[in-house]
């Protein structure tokens, strides 16, 4: 675990972007793609509709479209850049970074530091969090943080349980100094021995890719759908009580919670669970189901961009993820 807060003369928040594809997926699409009705799908996920790319858009073209929302937002150049970090579980390649295509695509100087991410859906807020503190005490220095990912490539088109839960996107921010948000805290946290809850089992250096591991498709994402939830009952829920508690916010003080948008009853209970009011929790599931480690970005993005952010209000971002993982960060602004 690692657990920091403010800095003098860290970083904030200057701007939010996010991109999805055009390609609508709705749930008449799906149903017809597993057999399941649009209204079981909607009863148990709260998704009407999700996005997914086209055959010539990767993960770093949605990256660098959510990129030039949040420099645009924050009014900074590409130029200016010192450090470009994408989160991701789907990138173009196993080799380069898919940061440093998004760099040079947006037009980032010569040694502008640009690396991944990776601890699957939580991977924005430990990308936020890991930058925030690069930057930290410094005078002076632009970064842009990305949570991006395309599902729809590794998912199982027969798998009933995790086919209509995904879609494709990228949330982005802009770090710099003099910002209007700043990061207050930060909890990142890993747990190893459960790893096996979601994975890819095939195409790395454990399980390389082969004919055989391509026939039994291995290649595609898995989740015990049974045993996430049991790990958000007995990790997620207690984990942020007590990083509100050490930082002596209590829930009613937090005025927009933004969750990893997982599933729309997972976030309910959540809330729920919290004691948070519905009305306080910021979605964008229903639209865009669970994007991975976009889910976070886009829902701020869309939740700065309404309007309904005010000075003084404390925003809690939640995640977690394979790994398994689960990353909060608390934002003042």
């Amino acid at each position: 675990m690692i657990t920091c807060g403010a800095v003098t003369g860290s970083p904030g928040i200057l701007g939010t972007g996010s991109y999805v594809p055009s390609r609508v997926i709705d749930n008449k699409d799906i149903s017809d793609l597993i057999g399941v009705s649009e209204e079981a799908i909607w009863r148990k996920t709260m998704i009407r509709e999700r996005r997914w790319a086209k055959p010539e858009e990767a993960t770093s073209d949605l990256a660098v479209a959510a990129a030039r929302q949040a420099l645009e937002q924050a009014g900074i150049s590409a130029s200016e850049l010192g450090a470009v970090v994408v989160a991701t579980s789907t990138p173009d390649y196993p080799q380069p970074p898919t940061a440093s295509v998004v760099a040079d695509e947006l037009g980032a100087g010569h040694g502008t530091a640009a690396f991944d991410v990776n601890t699957v859906c939580s991977g924005f807020t430990f990308a936020l969090s890991v930058t925030e503190r690069l930057m930290a005490g410094a005078d002076e220095g632009y970064a842009v943080v990305v949570g991006a990912d395309v599902y729809s490539r590794i998912l199982d088109p027969n798998d009933r349980r995790t086919v209509l839960l995904f879609g494709d996107g990228a949330g982005a921010v802009v770090l710099g100094p003099g910002a209007p948000a700043r990061l207050l805290s930060t909890r990142l946290d890993g747990f190893g021995a459960a790893r096996e809850l979601i994975q890819v089992r095939a195409g790395g250096s454990r399980l390389p890719t082969t004919e055989e591991t391509l026939r039994e498709g291995l290649h595609h994402f898995t989740m015990d759908g049974r045993g996430v939830t049991e790990f958000i009952d007995s990790v997620v829920v207690p984990g942020i009580q007590k990083f509100l508690a050490d930082n002596g916010v209590h829930p009613g003080d937090i005025a927009h919670f933004v969750p990893h948008q997982a599933n729309g009853r997972i976030m309910e209970s959540l809330a729920r669970r919290l004691d948070i009011p519905e009305e306080r929790v910021a979605s964008t599931v229903t639209r865009y189901a669970n994007t991975g480690a976009a889910s976070v970005p886009i829902t701020l993005d869309h939740l700065s961009r309404s309007g309904a952010v005010a000075s003084g209000d404390l925003v809690l971002l939640a995640a977690f993820g394979g790994g398994m993982s689960m990353g909060l960060n608390l934002i003042s602004y």
